[in-house]
């Protein structure tokens, strides 16, 4: 099994700890948040890694480098802008169709890791769940406060958000009951959505200017004032291959450990329970 670490995000939330060095190079008890994310990747058995960069980038190719690659198999994949979450795994794609069949798709999944997300989720059991429900999507959830919440159905498949800005929520497929889970910054993917994906821009082309996905990696805007045109979140494209049957399912995680380490604040948290043996890495 192969899997993406993001990891090109600029880290602001971080800062002044991001001011010399990504986002992916903070440490927390020792260890660097990548360092993190590719053990446990590792512990699943995946030694198949592609990750994003950006922001110094050549400061993680260095360390990768430095560390023997963690003994993994790693690519890395440069933005020279930011893409987000959508814009990069699609810049990504060869390395997970790569030996795949001819007609170039597989039902093998792969995993897509926040580099900034600290759990002790069972991935063994997310990409059992994601394939025997043949899912193109399946996101780790949880029930907690979120600006931002993915609305699913009683057979857990995306139906629609809720943003706290907004007036109401946004369906993309009709339920009879939605369950409001935010999303916890993991991934199941099926490699049938580069084709879907493919498809549905050339549709109709996303504009991220008009999206309402605030994105902790913003694409910056160039002198003309746009962002890169290949640069979009995945949650709206999620929403709408929804809408247009797909099958993106939550997986639910709600007493396992979890943590955003995006912040000072939650590093020193993540550092205390780490200290308790409230969780590992």
């Amino acid at each position: 099994m192969k899997a993406m670490i993001l990891a090109a995000g600029l880290g602001t939330r971080l800062r002044p700890l991001t001011d010399d060095r990504p986002k992916a190079l903070v440490e927390v008890s020792g260890r660097t948040l990548l360092e993190i994310t590719l053990r446990r990747l590792r512990s699943f058995g995946i030694r198949e890694v592609i990750v994003n960069v950006h922001h110094f980038a050549d400061l993680i190719v260095e360390y990768l480098k430095a560390n023997d690659q963690f003994g993994m198999q790693i690519e890395i994949s440069r933005e020279d802008d930011l893409l987000d979450t959508g814009g990069g795994l699609r810049k990504a794609a060869d390395f997970f169709l790569r030996n795949n069949s001819p007609r170039g798709s597989s039902d093998e999944p792969f995993v897509l890791h926040n580099v900034d997300v600290l759990s002790s989720i069972d991935l063994r059991a997310m990409v059992k769940f994601h394939r025997e429900r043949d899912a193109l999507a399946t996101l780790a959830t949880r029930p907690r406060e979120s600006s931002r919440q993915l609305l699913f159905d009683e057979h857990l498949q995306l139906c629609g958000r809720r943003v706290a800005e907004a007036a109401q929520a946004e369906m993309v497929r009709p339920a009879w009951e939605t369950q409001a889970l935010a999303f916890s910054g993991i991934h199941v993917v099926s490699p049938r959505i580069f084709a879907l994906m493919n498809k549905s821009l050339m549709r109709k082309p996303m504009n991220p200017a008009q999206m309402s996905e605030p994105s902790r990696n913003e694409a910056p805007t160039s002198k003309a004032g746009m962002r890169d045109e290949h640069a979009f979140p995945i949650i709206p494209m999620y929403l709408r291959l929804a809408g247009e049957g797909a099958k993106i399912l939550a997986f639910r995680t709600d007493t396992d450990y979890w943590r955003d380490l995006g912040t000072a604040k939650s590093l020193q948290q993540a550092a205390e329970d780490i200290e308790r043996k409230l969780i590992e890495t």
